[in-house]
């Protein structure tokens, strides 16, 4: 060109329109990133109970390993008072998914489905968009319906060389026949499948993956490389830990103890072909003992074995972690860790869970959202299991639907607690036996009130030849924190008790669980002072 002027002119409006046409398109993507529904990682494990992850307190947060699940936790917000609605693995996991109480979902205590059809929020998300995938423990007996993909252990499943089927080789049940096994330990080979089926996903869309550990249930087995954490460790024990019968404080039944563990490592050792399980570091000795020396040996082993099962938990979680952060997409990924249950470590003299009772009744729970939670923050709200899928659907940006009975939570994480937020919850346990009687209960922030009826009521495995005397509990949660003393006869309660009774009976007729299909509970609550 033989004007240098207009040929510098020509280029610098030819270099602009180039820039202008890059920065258009990188805030299109910018925007098309921000618009991005988040991705969900539901991380969910079995009874690992809110003392043995380290950062609730407690006499084990010294000794536990949990550096991934204080990474969370540091990232994201802890849920203070998280509870679950009953405390038994298959109806909490039902709960979780549909966001409803056990007697609308109708998985009452184990080996019960969901009703064919029945909603839950891997089929909602499913149809708003979200690839869904559920990989490890099911438990909940017939075919998983609303996922996309499926992966899952037979009934509760083994924790070395898990089988696990798919919907090509799917038997009802514990039947794992068809399934395939996967070699090494159920933690691990879990967390690797569900990094293999994420590498495998159309990133065009969102996912709602559930990675479901069958950790740490009983048998509280663990890998190799956790065989010699706290070998000749004394780990500290719960005060009440030398609580025989039904203690000194006025509980009104035995509970599920410590001995009867040892039972079950006993009968494992002699007749390993014909037991249902198999423990850990087996045989365990316990001959010779006097009754506190043998109520002490067994918690050593239990804790241990219990801590180890964890250890390999907060392993996975962080290879999961690693994997979002490695793949670029941690900040658009809500990522919840939390247990089905709490459980009985030593407490009351008590291994298991099922009780309304705070070891028990606690969920831990953690959630890691870059984009919209503050990390570090504590939430002391009352948050419940049928929360949580209503708070999925918010997220996802669905209304809640209908089916839920919970209520999103988003708010609460967010440090702004809508007023009309719940102060009171409401409880039921549906396994009836006499030493763990069927209940339901209210708890509040400083007072708990729990009816154990005592009756079957028809649902699977309860104990229906061998019903209990309906009685009441009451304990003042702020004076008395782990519910070492009944206090339901004590004079300065009774206002306190007479307004909780109808406060209960609100709640259940709120949430529809108002037994008038059982003739039997209006007699005994008409005759036990709830009308």
């Amino acid at each position: 060109m033989k004007n240098p002027l207009l040929f510098a002119f020509i280029l610098f409006i030819s270099l602009l329109n180039v820039n202008c046409k890059q920065a258009d398109k990188k805030e299109k993507a910018d925007q098309s990133v921000s618009d991005q529904k988040p991705n969900i990682l539901f991380i969910l494990s079995d009874d690992h109970t809110s003392k043995a992850w380290g950062i609730y307190g407690g006499q084990l947060q010294d000794y536990v390993k949990n550096d991934n699940i204080k990474r969370l936790a540091n990232e994201g917000a802890v849920l203070n008072n998280a509870f679950c609605t009953n405390s038994i693995c298959s109806p909490s996991r039902a709960t979780i998914l549909t966001g409803q109480y056990s007697h609308l979902n109708q998985v009452y205590t184990l080996r019960e489905p969901l009703p064919q059809g029945h909603p839950n929020i891997a089929r909602t998300l499913g149809e708003n968009g979200y690839q869904t995938a559920i990989i490890g423990k099911w438990h909940l007996d017939k075919q998983p319906e609303g996922f996309d993909y499926f992966n899952v252990l037979p009934g509760q499943g083994r924790y070395w060389d898990p089988i696990l089927k798919t919907k090509e080789t799917w038997t009802d049940g514990a039947d794992g026949s068809k399934g395939k096994v996967y070699k090494g330990f159920s933690t691990d080979v879990i967390a690797d499948l569900t990094v293999e089926h994420l590498k495998q996903r159309d990133t065009t869309k969102p996912f709602f993956m559930l990675c479901s550990f069958k950790a740490t249930h009983e048998p509280f087995d663990y890998p190799e490389r956790f065989k010699d954490l706290y070998t000749d460790l004394e780990i500290p024990e719960p005060e009440s830990l030398l609580d025989f019968g039904k203690g000194n404080g006025g509980r009104t039944f035995v509970g599920q103890k410590l001995e009867k563990l040892a039972a079950r490592w006993k009968e494992a050792t002699e007749h390993p072909e014909t037991f249902w399980t198999d423990y850990p570091g087996l045989p365990y000795p316990l001959e010779g003992l006097d009754s506190i020396e043998l109520r002490k040996k067994i918690y050593q082993k239990l804790v241990k074995d219990f801590m180890r099962s964890g250890a390999a938990i907060d392993d996975n979680i962080g290879k999961l972690l690693d994997y979002l952060e490695a793949e670029g997409i941690a900040d658009n990924t809500i990522v919840i860790y939390t247990a089905d249950q709490g459980y009985f470590l030593g407490e009351h003299g008590f291994f298991d869970k099922r009780l309304i009772y705070e070891e028990s009744l606690r969920m831990p729970f953690v959630i890691r959202y870059p984009k919209e939670i503050k990390g570090g923050k504590r939430i002391d709200d009352i948050i419940l299991n049928i929360d949580f899928a209503a708070l999925m659907a918010d997220y996802a940006g669905i209304e809640k639907p209908a089916y839920i009975q919970g209520e999103s939570f988003r708010e609460n994480l967010g440090g702004k607690t809508p007023e009309s937020w719940r102060d009171a919850m409401y409880y039921r346990y549906w396994l009836h036996h006499p030493d763990r009687p069927a209940h339901f209960g209210i708890r509040v922030d400083k007072y708990k009130l729990a009816f154990f009826y005592g009756q079957g009521l028809g649902k699977y495995g309860s104990k229906e030849d061998e019903p209990s005397e309906p009685t009441w509990e009451f304990y003042d949660l702020e004076k008395d924190p782990k519910e070492l003393n009944n206090a339901i006869n004590q004079p300065q309660y009774a206002e306190r008790i007479a307004q909780m009774k109808e406060e209960l009976l609100k709640l259940r007729a709120q949430y529809g669980d108002t037994d008038e299909s059982y003739p039997i509970m209006q007699t005994i609550m008409d005759n036990n002072a709830l009308e």
